[in-house]
């Protein structure tokens, strides 16, 4: 095993033997699917009451599909959450950066889980003793392991973690970027994204440095009212901005409209929860927010919503 810290969980294959066992458990709890889930299979009950609705809706209702065939109870861990990002090639890992998140729909952390919010990068406390203690005691003992098994991993490896007063500790692994903590650590990719990306499927990828920016970078995410539950969409978008070396409005729940007249270009209109992330830069996060903020504010559609509060607490 790698013994990378995590938090203590037990796992469950039927809602009889998971209701049972948080009727008997100290609250809270973290129920999370064991498998894909859009990244809103993981839900927060501070009482017995919450964690059970949750173990209903993965095994009863099925509202995560085959992700809820298994669901793990863990303990809920306190400190400060991190989106930890390397390249990885086999046992090697890259130079590593850090983001935040905010995952919950509303303001203060309020409401239902989302697949995410908002971000920024980097954080003010990701510095070089965290970085080194999450390379020592995580990331390379993952993809040390990892090799040593035969299924060596390559690619972008993002791992979930809350900053505890105990140290570092795993909630998840994704092999891949986050959303939408890849619209603001990309950008800050000093080095030839593609080169890294070939140099990794290559097996070369420790023949070259990734270099990271000290740029600070924020992203807002403009969601339809409504998300992460139900929602209207086909709502024309008006207010983009021009993309720059500043700011960059990335599309994701976007489509192009009917053209209703000869000679006219079709409109984007809303085709999702999550619409679109206004992200831009600045020399510390709060320059960064309130660029972000404005170009957020400078587009419209019928059900916009977005949080507030997007790195103001930094």
């Amino acid at each position: 095993a790698a013994n990378v810290p995590t938090a203590a969980a037990e796992v469950f294959h039927s809602a009889g033997a998971a209701i049972g066992y948080v009727e008997s458990a100290t609250p809270p709890f973290v129920v999370k699917a064991d498998g894909l889930a859009a990244g809103k299979g993981v839900i927060m009950s501070e009482t017995p009451d919450e964690a059970v609705g949750a173990i209903n809706s993965m095994f009863v209702s099925r509202d995560f599909g085959s992700a809820g065939d298994t669901v793990l109870i863990e303990q809920w861990l306190r400190g400060q959450e991190v989106s930890v990002f390397a390249f990885v090639d086999g046992p090697y890992v890259s130079e590593m950066t850090a983001a935040c998140d905010y995952k919950r729909a509303k303001d203060g952390d309020l409401g239902l889980n989302t697949g995410g919010m908002g971000s920024y990068s980097p954080p003010p406390f990701w510095d070089d003793e965290l970085e080194r203690r999450v390379r020592a005691e995580i990331m390379e003992p993952v993809a040390e392991r990892m090799a040593e098994i035969g299924c060596p991993f390559q690619g972008f490896l993002y791992a979930g973690l809350m900053i505890t007063k105990e140290g570092p500790k795993v909630i998840e692994f994704n092999c891949r970027m986050g959303d939408p903590e890849a619209q603001v650590v990309i950008p800050r990719l000093k080095s030839d994204l593609l080169e890294l990306a070939l140099c990794t499927a290559e097996g070369t990828l420790s023949e070259q440095k990734v270099e990271w920016s000290d740029d600070s970078w924020v992203g807002v995410v403009l969601a339809s009212d409504g998300y992460p539950g139900g929602y209207e969409t086909g709502f024309e978008i008006s207010g983009l901005p021009e993309d720059s070396e500043e700011c960059v409005v990335f599309h994701a729940g976007t489509k192009l409209g009917e053209i209703l007249e000869t000679n006219q270009n079709a409109k984007i209109v809303t085709s999702g929860g999550r619409v679109m992330t206004a992200a831009s830069r600045g020399k510390t996060i709060s320059d960064a927010r309130l660029s972000a903020y404005e170009i957020a504010g400078s587009i419209e559609f019928g059900n916009v919503y977005y949080r507030g509060d997007i790195a103001a607490d930094v």
